[in-house]
């Protein structure tokens, strides 16, 4: 599979950035220690880390090569790993795990969160947050180009990448065995974006990757000419040309 984009995620930055912000603010204040930002992409959640923590030590962890060349050219000052959030672990308790947009590619990711809810040191926080728009237009579109017969054996077995998400109460009773307080909730955001194309150009950077990858440049211009008349069909243009995209986001954030 093709490494993920740095540039073509930062091209909603602002928006991608919004539910990270979100998240931090609801993180207690946390005695200086390790804070991990799993799944840390291109630095922009790591920013917020440093900012909000300025005295403790913020390791950024993600598979991307690009990802975190661009992390590390925008935050020197902090170490990055080039790691799995389904196998990384800290070597010392951490004070605070964060995994913004992270789990839902993680296989297992209930199980994995209880893993890292163990890997807290007393007081410490898991703070998650998890796109929760597998069953939206824009990722059932993509289910349903997938299946139509130029592409149907290349990509029978792609829409396994992803794994839904489980039920509230499933992640509740997870982690309240390990963390007296947990605290989750669903939030859906309103983006306002130019176009429709640039819902299409928003899910190029996450959610349609796996889906690209597999095919050949002739297959990924037309699969993307036939899933961008799904989209402009399902996010009709406003008067003056913009497009609505709500996205629904699962937070959680856990106390030891």
């Amino acid at each position: 599979m093709q490494d993920w984009s740095a540039q073509q995620y930062l091209l909603f930055e602002a928006e991608r950035s919004r539910p990270a912000i979100d998240l931090v603010n609801r993180v207690p204040p946390r005695p200086r220690g390790l804070i991990v930002d799993l799944g840390c992409g291109p630095g922009n959640s790591t920013r917020l880390l440093v900012e909000r923590f300025p005295s403790s030590e913020v390791i950024g962890v993600d598979t991307s090569i690009d990802m975190l060349t661009t992390a590390r050219t925008e935050l020197p000052g902090v170490q990055f790993a080039l790691a799995s959030a389904a196998t990384w672990r800290p070597t010392a308790p951490a004070n605070l795990i964060f995994a913004n947009a992270v789990m839902q590619w993680v296989p297992r990711h209930i199980e994995v969160l209880k893993e890292l809810a163990a890997a807290l040191a007393p007081d410490g926080a898991l703070a998650v947050q998890m796109p929760d728009n597998y069953d939206e237009p824009s990722h059932i579109l993509m289910r349903e180009v997938a299946s139509r017969p130029r592409y149907r054996y290349k990509l029978a077995r792609v829409g396994a990448s992803r794994e839904p998400i489980g039920q509230l109460q499933d992640y509740f009773e997870a982690l309240s065995l390990l963390c007296p307080s947990v605290d989750i909730w669903r939030t859906t955001y309103l983006h306002r974006l130019s176009s429709p194309g640039a819902i299409v150009e928003w899910v190029k950077g996450t959610g349609l990757r796996p889906y690209l990858a597999a095919l050949t440049a002739s297959e990924r211009d037309d699969f993307l000419f036939q899933y961008s008349a799904e989209i402009a069909h399902a996010y009709p243009p406003r008067a003056n040309g913009e497009a609505l995209l709500p996205f629904p986001r699962l937070f959680i954030v856990a106390e030891r």
